[in-house]
C-alpha cells in the first residue's frame, strides 16, 4: 500500500505533538515534515519542542529539521495538517489551499464556510462528498468541546425535544500550553471563556445538517451554552439537559449509545474507537483521572430523566477526540472513501 504523505503545521504546540506521537507508526499515513514558527525553521524538532507528551519523541522526529509554513515546503506532500493557532492559521492555510495543496485544519478560521466540510467522522462522514469534485480539498474540525458534547446527541435527536443546555467544563490545555496564567486557574473557575458559547452550538448545528447542491446547510437547533474553565489539565465535560414533552426510555437510550457505531461498514480505520460512546452506570462517573486516557472515546453518565428533562454528563479528551486523533481519524475516513 502506498502511504500517504503528510506534513504537520504548529508541530510544536500541544495538538502537534500529540499528532506526532499518533502518527509515529501509523501503518499508512507517512509524517514526512514538521513545520513551526519562523523562529525555528532549520532547528531541530527534538531541540526546540518543549516536549510534554508522555513518553519520549518518537526516534524518527527527534532530528528532523523544521520546515516552514510556506507552499513551497509542502508542495511534495498529499496532505497538509494544521494545528496551529486561529490567528496564524487563516492566512497560511488559504495560500496552501491557493497553490493547490489539500489541508485538514484544526483551527477555527473558516469552520463555518458552507462549501468547508466539518467533520466529526461518527456523526456526518457524509459531509465528505461534498468534495468529491474538488480538486483541492479543504476539511476543518470542530471545536474541541463542540466535538465531544455532540458525539451523544445523535441518539437524542430523533426523539421530540424542546431544547437543549449544555454547561462546558473545559480544561486549561483548551488554552493551550501557554494560554492561561497559572495564578488565574490555580484554585480557581473561570465562568466565561471566549467564543466559546457562540461556536458551540453553531458547529453542532452544521455537523448534523444536511448536504444540498454540494453545500452543507445547517441544521435548526436550539442549543444553550455556558463555558466554564476548570483547574484540571486534560478532559472537557458537560452536563447536557434535554428539555423534552416525552417520557423517554432511558434504557433503549443508553443501549443505543452503547451500540453506536456509525463506521462499523469501513475497514482500516486505525485510529476509530470500537465504541466511540461508553455508557457509565456508577454515579460518580465518568471522571477526568479516570476516563481521559489517550482515547478517542467519549464518556457518557448519570442518565437520567425528571421533570421533563433527560441529563446526561459527558466527558471526552480534548486533545485526542477534540484536535489531533479527530484530524487523523478524518484522513483515514476520506481514504476509505476514495477521496485520497
Amino acid at each position: 500500500m502506498d502511504k500517504i504523505r503528510v506534513s504537520l503545521l504548529g508541530a510544536t504546540g500541544m495538538v502537534g505533538q500529540k499528532m506526532v506521537r499518533i502518527l509515529a507508526d501509523h501503518p499508512y499515513i507517512d509524517l514526512v515534515k514538521l513545520s513551526a514558527s519562523q523562529s525555528r525553521i532549520g532547528k531541530e524538532y527534538g531541540k526546540t519542542v518543549n516536549w510534554i507528551e508522555q513518553g519520549p519523541i518518537p526516534e524518527r522526529y527527534r532530528n528532523m529539521a523544521l520546515v516552514s509554513a510556506s507552499p513551497e515546503d509542502h508542495r511534495d506532500v498529499d496532505y497538509v495538517l494544521s494545528a496551529l493557532p486561529p490567528e496564524a492559521a487563516e492566512g497560511i492555510e488559504l495560500k496552501l489551499i491557493k497553490r493547490g495543496i489539500n489541508v485538514i485544519s484544526n483551527a477555527s478560521p473558516f469552520r463555518m464556510s458552507e462549501d468547508v466540510p466539518l467533520i466529526n467522522p461518527e456523526l456526518n462522514f457524509n459531509h465528505l462528498k461534498i468534495l468529491e469534485d474538488k480538486e483541492t480539498k479543504y476539511v476543518k474540525n470542530p471545536n474541541c468541546t463542540s466535538a465531544i458534547m455532540a458525539m451523544p446527541l445523535s441518539e437524542i435527536l430523533g426523539i421530540d425535544y424542546r431544547r437543549i443546555s449544555i454547561v462546558s467544563m473545559q480544561a486549561i490545555s483548551g488554552a493551550g500550553y501557554s494560554g492561561l496564567p497559572y495564578m488565574s486557574i490555580d484554585d480557581n473557575i473561570v465562568p466565561y471563556i471566549h467564543g466559546e458559547e457562540e461556536k458551540i452550538p453553531a458547529e453542532i448545528s452544521k455537523m448534523y445538517g444536511s448536504v444540498e447542491n454540494g453545500k452543507i446547510k445547517n441544521r435548526k437547533m436550539r442549543v444553550n451554552v455556558t463555558s466554564v474553565r476548570v483547574p484540571v489539565k486534560v478532559g472537557h465535560m458537560g452536563v447536557i439537559n434535554i428539555e423534552t414533552d416525552i417520557d423517554p426510555d432511558l434504557e433503549k437510550l443508553k443501549q443505543n449509545m452503547v451500540n453506536f457505531a456509525p463506521l462499523k461498514g469501513f475497514h482500516g480505520l486505525y485510529t476509530a474507537p470500537d465504541h466511540p460512546l461508553v455508557v457509565h452506570e456508577e454515579e460518580d462517573r465518568p471522571q477526568n483521572a479516570l476516563d481521559t486516557y489517550n482515547g478517542m472515546e467519549v464518556h457518557v453518565g448519570r442518565v437520567s430523566y425528571r421533570d421533563g428533562i433527560i441529563r446526561m454528563v459527558v466527558l471526552g479528551n480534548n486533545l485526542v477526540r477534540g484536535a489531533a486523533g479527530i484530524t487523523v481519524l478524518t484522513m483515514e475516513t476520506m481514504k476509505q472513501m476514495n477521496l485520497i
